[in-house]
């Protein structure tokens, strides 16, 4: 048996009991934290934790010890939306937008997806994977513990295959958990019509993705300019046959009938959100029980967009999670600590409303909170020690500060 104990924890944050899956409403307010606090790891778990000053545990002569210095612990982040599998940046279109192009004016031209997707079919997996494994390494760095990598740049057959293998080797060489996402309908492939291009996605790519069983979620892009309502359900439901459970690209640039397809399909989640209506607000209390709205900061910032109305639905009783939305197009970052500061900054949440988007409530959003996403005995040891803090709000708030001085991941020193 391996056992580590972290002794002198200034703040132990997060704690939740093992029943909870995800906080809504005015919960999302509560972090359970311990001051001057020990815990104890056992086989990459975490076996239990206490005030030091009632420090009863019993460790073997063989246990690691290790002095947090009056740092913070608190739960590795989540991050339940990325795009981290792709070939080069698009700086140039970094350039574009501060000339003023548009979002859906760049993706005319030929640029954003299609772009992407071009650059992609050129690169062998070898070279995606020694790429997405440098962003990997950042992510960890930054005190990212799970994360969800999507397709989407491949748009035919063959190369969204191959980006999902590349996904499915990093979850079997790195530590970090991983979950897996056929995001087939992010765009329609070029010189394709619209409805050749969904059959394709229908009848020849879920049943290869489900046959080599190389995803865990399906995602459509349902948005104007991309997939509709209609075609977004069809995908669903076709991916619900190969046991896909539906993620959705939702309400980012127009009301598009994103979230109702979402509630429709049971979908674990929809995402962006920056053109949500009250109307949607009011749809997911009342019928979708089942689905995280999950809101992309990073993405609005990047872009120069309006936000997702991220404290309305707090308001109204919803869960909210945070998620990154790392890409090479809309957000070139995967630094969730960056995203808590925009959440609490540009939406109006409190410190400890994103802290707990980012932790349980992204886990939930990727099935995985009953075992990541809080400081609960029974859970996988997935957290980051900080420097010395003075509390938990100074986290948002020194928004450009290096303040994690140690990452574990399954109990594990990184």
């Amino acid at each position: 048996m391996k056992q580590t104990l972290i002794q002198n924890i200034g703040i132990l944050a997060g704690i939740q009991d093992e029943e909870t899956r995800c906080l809504c409403g005015d919960d999302m307010q509560k972090v359970e934290m311990l001051k001057d606090a020990w815990l104890l790891i056992e086989d990459g778990m975490i076996k239990d934790f206490g005030k030091m000053s009632k420090q009863q545990v019993i460790v073997g002569d063989t246990a690691d010890v290790v002095d947090a210095q009056g740092g913070a612990l608190l739960p590795s982040f989540c991050d339940s939306h990325t795009h981290l599998v792709y070939a080069d940046s698009r700086e140039q279109e970094f350039v574009d937008k501060i000339r003023g192009l548009s979002y859906a004016e760049i993706a005319r031209r030929g640029g954003g997806i299609l772009n992407s997707a071009d650059r992609l079919h050129e690169r062998s997996e070898e070279e995606l994977y020694q790429q997405a494994m440098q962003r990997v390494e950042e992510i960890i760095r930054k005190g990212t513990g799970a994360v969800e990598i999507k397709s989407g740049y491949g748009l035919n057959t063959k190369d969204e295959l191959k980006m999902l293998r590349v996904i499915r080797r990093i979850r079997e060489t790195s530590p970090i958990k991983v979950v897996s996402t056929f995001l087939g309908a992010h765009a329609v492939a070029r010189g394709m019509q619209q409805a050749d291009y969904v059959n394709l996605v229908i009848n020849e790519m879920i049943p290869e993705v489900g046959r080599q069983g190389l995803a865990d979620f399906i995602d459509v892009f349902c948005d104007k300019g991309f997939f509709t309502y209609e075609e977004t359900v069809r995908i669903l439901e076709a991916g619900d046959k190969w046991g896909l459970r539906g993620k959705i690209h939702g309400q980012e640039l127009d009301d598009s009938g994103g979230v109702e397809a979402a509630v429709r399909c049971h979908a674990l989640s929809v995402d962006h959100l920056e053109s949500m209506t009250d109307r949607d607000i009011c749809l997911l209390k009342e019928m979708g029980k089942d689905t995280i709205p999950t809101v992309l900061p990073g993405t609005s910032f990047f872009l120069n967009m309006p936000y997702a109305p991220a404290r309305k639905m707090i308001e109204h009783g919803l869960p909210v999670a945070l998620a990154s939305d790392y890409n090479p197009g809309s957000t070139p970052s995967g630094d969730i600590k960056f995203v808590v500061s925009l959440a609490c900054i540009k939406m109006r949440l409190l410190p400890g409303e994103a802290m707990n988007a980012a932790t349980l409530n992204s886990a939930c959003a990727m099935g995985l909170s009953d075992r990541y996403g809080s400081i609960t005995r029974g859970k996988v040891a997935n957290f980051l020690i900080t420097e010395p803090i003075p509390s938990l709000e100074y986290i948002p708030y020194a928004y450009t500060k290096p303040l994690i001085r140690q990452v574990f991941l399954n109990g594990e020193a990184y």
